[in-house]
């Protein structure tokens, strides 16, 4: 597994590539890890024609864990994905994000946007709301993440859900360091949002899409596709923040399909 380093504060950064053609980004969300592309079937979709390049955020998998909230900033969260995209060799490439994956790419296609070919967005919003981890997962986290660990913290989750997460998902979770995504979370609840001003600036060729039930999110995602000047936006019918990404045939529908006319 390649590794290289963010330039700024040295924290390590596990990335993969796999494939030949075109390189894709690909950046996961809030408590995953890169396993959930290969997971859900995206990696083996996109290699037949493009470079796959995932990572794994600060804080998750495999890549460094520091415990400081000032560690997560975006700038820093912008600044590791060009860290791999250099490691990787990809002066350019598409990019794909979900959940925090996708503000990432909002301020990426502001801050580098010679560096994209194209940007999708899943489930993304170009703004942050007090409180929304919280609304997202259940209203005692952090006190669960400081106790209980990540244990506490599924356990918590499965009860609000009334359910319990599917495999892949819930690995992914349990294997992160409770004080690390503690640390995230507190880090993310203060993200200033990306300026309106800023995103009718992006012309960056753009797919964002989100479930009709993941409300704030569709809301923010069609906003910002009318705001962005080469942008479409696309719903998802009947999915939530969390069956965003699965089942993954439909997302790769209409993902391929907009990827294959930019060739």
């Amino acid at each position: 597994m390649p590794v290289t380093h963010n330039p700024h504060d040295g924290v390590e950064l596990a990335y993969d590539s796999v494939g030949e053609g075109e390189p894709i980004m690909l950046v996961h969300g809030s408590a995953l890890s890169k396993a959930i592309w290969r997971g859900f079937g995206y990696t083996k979709a996109f290699r037949k024609h493009h470079r796959v390049i995932t990572m794994d955020l600060r804080g998750h998998g495999r890549s460094g864990k520091p415990q400081d909230p000032a560690d997560y900033a975006m700038r820093t969260l912008v600044a590791d994905v060009l860290a791999v995209l250099d490691a990787a060799g990809a002066p350019q490439a598409h990019y794909g994000g979900y959940s925090v994956g996708a503000r990432i790419g909002f301020s990426l296609a502001v801050e580098a946007p010679e560096r994209l070919l194209s940007l999708t967005t899943l489930g993304g919003t170009y703004r942050i709301q007090p409180g929304s981890i919280g609304q997202l997962f259940f209203p005692g986290y952090d006190g669960a993440l400081g106790s209980g660990g990540m244990p506490g913290f599924v356990e918590g989750w499965e009860a609000r859900m009334g359910r319990a997460l599917d495999a892949q998902t819930r690995a992914a979770f349990l294997a992160n360091d409770a004080l690390a995504l503690r640390a995230y979370f507190t880090q993310t609840e203060t993200d200033l949002p990306v300026p309106e001003s800023a995103l009718a600036a992006i012309t960056t060729p753009a797919l964002l899409m989100a479930g009709s039930a993941d409300t704030g999110r569709w809301e923010d995602s069609r906003r910002a596709a009318e705001l962005m000047a080469n942008a479409r936006f696309v719903e998802l019918p009947g999915r939530n923040h969390g069956t965003t990404l699965f089942p993954s045939q439909p997302v790769l529908d209409e993902w391929l399909t907009f990827l294959q006319m930019l060739r």
